[in-house]
C-alpha cells in the first residue's frame, strides 16, 4: 500500500523480527510492559518523534484500551480501530453483556457490575451457582480467567485473576459468569465502516484451547444454518447498536444448539488469517482503508468464501508441564514452504531469544484446502515440516491433536484438550537405532573436523600425519561411544570406513552408516535406509530432528562417574525467569501431592507451582515480589516427619 512503518520496541526486543522488518524502530523503555508497551505516553512520544500519522495497535497490550484510542485522537493521530466510545462499550465485557441483553441477544447469567469488592464478587458467584468463571473485564486472549468449582477456591482465584489482568491489560476489573462445562467457542468476524455498512464472515470455531487460550482455529464452523444465521445477525446487531467502525470479532459459546454472547474483541484477532484464506481478502488492508475514511471495499453479497482453513498456534511452552511457558535461544528454525495452500506468520527467527516478559506465541501455521478433510491432511504435513530447537514448544502436542479422531470428525468442544492425555505416545520414534546412528555421525564429524584442524597446524601438507583418515598400523581406528536418550543408554563402537561412512557395532549387531551434510541438514543411510534430518549440537547433547520432532541424545563420558543429586530432586525449581507473586506455604507445613505452593508471573500470565509429592516444607528460598532466574531454588521438600 506504500505506507512506511515505524515499530516500537522495549529493551528486551531490540533484536526481534518486527524491529528488523519495519522501516524505522524506536525504543520505548525497559522490558516491563508497564514501562513500555502499556505506556501510552511513551508510544505517543514515539509517534510524534517519527512523524507518524496513524497507529495500528496490534493484538494485545493497548489494542483494546479506549483511553489510548482517545488520546491518539486528541493529538491528531488516526487510531486504526473503533472509536473510544465504541471500545468502552464493547471492549468492556460487562457493558457489552448489558447491551446484548437489552437488544435480545442471549447471555450467560452472572455479575458484570462496576463494584469490585471481593465480598460482593463472592455473593455474585454464590447467586450464579458454581462452577463459575472469574474473568477480566478488559482485554482478551484468555488472560485473567479462572474456573472456580467451590466457594473455598474463590478468594485466591479473584486475587490471581486480578494480578494477571493488571499485568496483561493494565486493568484489574473482574466479572463473574456461569461456567459451561462442554461448550463450543465460536466467533464471528465483522467489519463496519463510517457509512453504516456492516458485513460478517463465516464463523470460526476456536474451541480447542488450553488455559482458556486458543490453540487451533478453523473456518467455517460446522453449525446448523439457522444457528449460523442467528449468530451473524447478533454480531451485526452488536456493531450497529455500538456505532462500531472497523474490524471486530464477536465471540459466542454454543451448547445444546443454543448460543450465548461471550464478548467482543474490538480489534483484529490473532486467527484472522483463516478468514483471509477462505475469502482471498486482506483484512489488515481493510482496516487501513476504513480508518482512512473509505467505505468497505465490498458489500455482503459480494463477499465469496470457499474451502476450509485451519490455523495452529506454535507457542514456547511445555505441554507436559501444564503448558508452562518456556524461554531460551532458538538454535534452529525451519518452517514449511509458503504457497497458495500454506501460510506462516512468524514473530521469530533463528538465533532469537524468547524472553519471559511477553506472550509465548512464536508463530501461526495456516493451511487452506477445498474441503476440511484435505485441510487437516495439509496441516498434519505442514506441522511435520516445522523444526524448532532451543526452546520447548507445543509442536508435538499439535501434531498429535490434529491426528486425533475427535478432531477429524469435528466432534469436539472446549473440554477436549483437558481430556487429551495420551498425546506423548505419537512422539515415540520408530527406530532408535537410526537416532543413535545420526548422533554418532554428528559426533564423528566433529571429531574428524577437529583432527583436520590439529593436523593442519603441523604446517606440512604432505605429512601422512596430516591426514584425518583414522589409519593405524595393522588395524583401523575405533572408539566406544555412548548416548543417553529417554532414560536409556545407547552404546556401541564406531569404526570409520572413510570420510563419510562408518560401521556402528552394538552388543547385538552392526550397522553400516553413510552420511552427507549441508550445514545442519543431513542425509543419512543406515543399512541402505535413507532419511533426511537436521542435527544440532547443544553442549553435550545432539538434537536429531526427524519429521519435525526433536530427539535429544546426551553424549556420555564413559570414564566419568554418574553422579546423583538427591538434594536437588527434593527442591522445586523455577521453570523460567519469573516474579514470585504469592507464597502459599511456610516452613514446617505438611503438603500433599498437587497442593499449591506458590505463584509466579511470567509471559503475561500467572503460573501456579504445586507439590510434586507428599512431604513437609523444609525451606523456602524466595520472597514475594522477588524476581527469580530460571532454575533457581524455590521450595525444599523433605519427607514428612
Amino acid at each position: 500500500m506504500g505506507i512506511a512503518t515505524v515499530a516500537v520496541y522495549s529493551e528486551a526486543d531490540q533484536n526481534t523480527l518486527h524491529v528488523a522488518v519495519a522501516d524505522e524502530a524506536i525504543n520505548i523503555g525497559p522490558p516491563s510492559p508497564q514501562e513500555s508497551y502499556l505506556s501510552i505516553d511513551r508510544i505517543l512520544d514515539a509517534a510524534r518523534r517519527s512523524g507518524a500519522d496513524a497507529i495500528h495497535p496490534g493484538y494485545g497490550f493497548l489494542s483494546e484500551n479506549p483511553d489510548f484510542a482517545e488520546e491518539c485522537k486528541q493529538v491528531g493521530l488516526t487510531f486504526i480501530g473503533p472509536s473510544a466510545a465504541a471500545m468502552r462499550l464493547m471492549g468492556s465485557k460487562a457493558q457489552a453483556k448489558e447491551l446484548m441483553a437489552r437488544i435480545g441477544v442471549p447471555i450467560l447469567p452472572g455479575y458484570h457490575g462496576e463494584a469490585q469488592e471481593t465480598a460482593l464478587l463472592a455473593e455474585a458467584a454464590a447467586a450464579t451457582g458454581f462452577p463459575v468463571l472469574v474473568k477480566a473485564s478488559a482485554g482478551g486472549g484468555g488472560r485473567g480467567m479462572r474456573i472456580v468449582s467451590t466457594p473455598g477456591e474463590l478468594d485466591l482465584a479473584i486475587e490471581s485473576a486480578r494480578r494477571e489482568a493488571v499485568a496483561a491489560f493494565g486493568d484489574g476489573r473482574l466479572m463473574i459468569e456461569k461456567y459451561l462445562t462442554h461448550p463450543r467457542h465460536v466467533e464471528v468476524q465483522l467489519f463496519a465502516d463510517a457509512f453504516g455498512a456492516v458485513v460478517t464472515f463465516p464463523e470460526r470455531d476456536c474451541s480447542l484451547q488450553r488455559r482458556r487460550q486458543k490453540v487451533i482455529e478453523e473456518t467455517p464452523a460446522a453449525l446448523p444454518t439457522d444457528l449460523s444465521r442467528s449468530m451473524r445477525a447478533a454480531a451485526t446487531k452488536a456493531a450497529r447498536h455500538s456505532s462500531y467502525v472497523g474490524a471486530g470479532t464477536v465471540e459466542f459459546l454454543v451448547q445444546d444448539d443454543a448460543f450465548y454472547f461471550l464478548e467482543m474483541n474490538t480489534r483484529l484477532q490473532v486467527e484472522h488469517p483463516v478468514t483471509e484464506m477462505i475469502s482471498g481478502l486482506d483484512l489488515v488492508e481493510w482496516q487501513f482503508r476504513v480508518a482512512a475514511g473509505e467505505a468497505l471495499p465490498m458489500a455482503q453479497d459480494e463477499i465469496e468464501t470457499r474451502g476450509s482453513a485451519i490455523e495452529a498456534r506454535i507457542c514456547a511452552e511445555n505441554p507436559a508441564e501444564g503448558f508452562i511457558p518456556a524461554t531460551g535461544v532458538i538454535a534452529h528454525l525451519r518452517f514449511p514452504q509458503q504457497d497458495a495452500h500454506t501460510r506462516v506468520d512468524s514473530g521469530v527467527r533463528e538465533g532469537d531469544r524468547v524472553s519471559s516478559y511477553y506472550d509465548s506465541l512464536l508463530a501461526k501455521l495456516i493451511v487452506w484446502s477445498p474441503d476440511r478433510a484435505s485441510a487437516i491432511m495439509r496441516l498434519q504435513k505442514a506441522l511435520d515440516s516445522c523444526e524448532l530447537v532451543g526452546v520447548a514448544t507445543n509442536l508435538d502436542f499439535l501434531r498429535a491433536l490434529v491426528r486425533d479422531r475427535r478432531f477429524a470428525l469435528g466432534d469436539y468442544d472446549t473440554s477436549l484438550i483437558g481430556a487429551f492425555q495420551d498425546w506423548t505416545q505419537s512422539a515415540e520414534p520408530q527406530d532408535e537405532t537410526f537416532l543413535f546412528s545420526a548422533a554418532a555421525a554428528a559426533w564423528l564429524d566433529e571429531v574428524a573436523r577437529s583432527a583436520e584442524r590439529d593436523a593442519g597446524a603441523s604446517g606440512d601438507p604432505w605429512s601422512p600425519w596430516g591426514l584425518a583418515d583414522a589409519w593405524r598400523l595393522y588395524d583401523s581406528a575405533s572408539q566406544e561411544v555412548a548416548f543417553l536418550w529417554d532414560g536409556k543408554s545407547l552404546s556401541g563402537r564406531v569404526r570409520p570406513l572413510g570420510a563419510n561412512a562408518f560401521l556402528l557395532e552394538t552388543s547385538s549387531q552392526a550397522f553400516q552408516v553413510q552420511t552427507s551434510r549441508d550445514g545442519d541438514r543431513w542425509t543419512i543411510f543406515v543399512d541402505g535406509v535413507k532419511r533426511d534430518v537436521a542435527i544440532i549440537r547443544q553442549g553435550k547433547h545432539y538434537v536429531v530432528v526427524l519429521a519435525g520432532r526433536n530427539y535429544s541424545l546426551e553424549r556420555l563420558d564413559l570414564f566419568a562417574p554418574r553422579a546423583t543429586d538427591q538434594a536437588r530432586e527434593e527442591t522445586l525449581l523455577a521453570p523460567l525467569p519469573a516474579r514470585v507473586t504469592r507464597i502459599l506455604v511456610k516452613a514446617g507445613d505438611r503438603v500433599s501431592k498437587g497442593e499449591q505452593l506458590l505463584m509466579l508471573e511470567a509471559m503475561k500470565m500467572e503460573i501456579t507451582l504445586t507439590a510434586p509429592r507428599h512431604g513437609e516444607v523444609e525451606n523456602i528460598f524466595c520472597k514475594e515480589g522477588e524476581t527469580v532466574r530460571e532454575g533457581a531454588d524455590l521450595v525444599r521438600l523433605a519427607e514428612a516427619s
